[in-house]
């Protein structure tokens, strides 16, 4: 990336690196994010167990992920981990990465339109929305729903930031999250099936914006999802939709429970 941040990481932060030379027991590396800032991984923090080569983790110029163990800040230099950066983490850090990247592409776009450099770009805007937002991304997702509106709150210039959320909004879809949970209901009754079948198809559309799907599983299980642009209203759509199935399940002498799943 272009934009380096100033000053340090915290101890415990997830870092992009670059590895730049491997010695017998260490590896330096650059902290990518960070203006002029090297870190070292110890022969130890490279993998469990013992290493009989270090080029079998890393090679020089490989990008990694590792975390912050310890800071100086007198030599602004730090202690890195690879081998305490779980799986899952490392994906969604190499996520963030991709997305960042295509971020600073597209604001590199505005730049050309505008007939500004990408570093003028980041001193006229990007530098402000990543001292507020932390990252290009997440301000650009407000973008995409909320307008110029957050540009402009960061004093960003009205021309750019009128041309910056128009391409936003041409480029970025909305960020949606998807939560469900598993409903278990019956009913006794000779019609039951029917019965059960009218309560689900009642719920089986948009609510609050969010839309909501409902699949069979097995009796007398089934799968509610909700899909939303927002995660407070995608738990409040789900609360009412099984706070309304548990009552009128109720009502029509059957049992209901529900078990959410992210």
């Amino acid at each position: 990336m272009f934009y380096k941040r100033k000053g340090l990481p915290e101890e415990g932060d997830i870092v992009s690196c670059t590895v730049k030379n491997i010695l017998h027991h260490s590896v330096f590396v650059t902290v990518d994010e960070f203006d002029n800032l090297e870190g070292l991984i110890h022969i130890s923090e490279l993998a469990p167990g013992r290493i009989r080569n270090i080029r079998d983790y890393v090679t020089p110029n490989k990008k990694i992920v590792c975390k912050v163990l310890r800071v100086n800040i007198a030599n602004r230099h730090v202690d890195l981990s690879l081998r305490r950066v779980p799986l899952n983490t490392k994906k969604l850090k190499d996520e963030f990465s991709k997305q960042e990247l295509k971020s600073e592409k597209l604001l590199e776009s505005v730049g050309k339109q505008l007939k500004v450099t990408l570093e003028e770009m980041y001193n006229k805007a990007g530098g402000k929305i990543i001292e507020s937002y932390g990252s290009l991304t997440e301000c650009f997702q407000e973008v995409v729903s909320k307008g110029e509106k957050p540009l402009l709150d960061l004093q960003i210039d009205p021309k750019m930031a009128k041309v910056l959320a128009q391409i936003i909004q041409e480029k970025i879809q909305p960020k949606q999250v998807k939560i469900e949970s598993v409903l278990e209901i019956e009913c006794p009754k000779p019609n039951g099936i029917t019965v059960i079948k009218e309560l689900l198809t009642n719920i089986e559309h948009k609510k609050n914006n969010n839309e909501i799907k409902i699949s069979y599983i097995s009796a007398p299980k089934y799968r509610v999802q909700i899909t939303s642009d927002d995660y407070k209203s995608a738990e409040k759509t789900l609360k009412e939709i099984t706070e309304n199935l548990e009552k009128e399940t109720s009502k029509k002498g059957g049992k209901f429970s529900c078990q959410k799943r992210s």
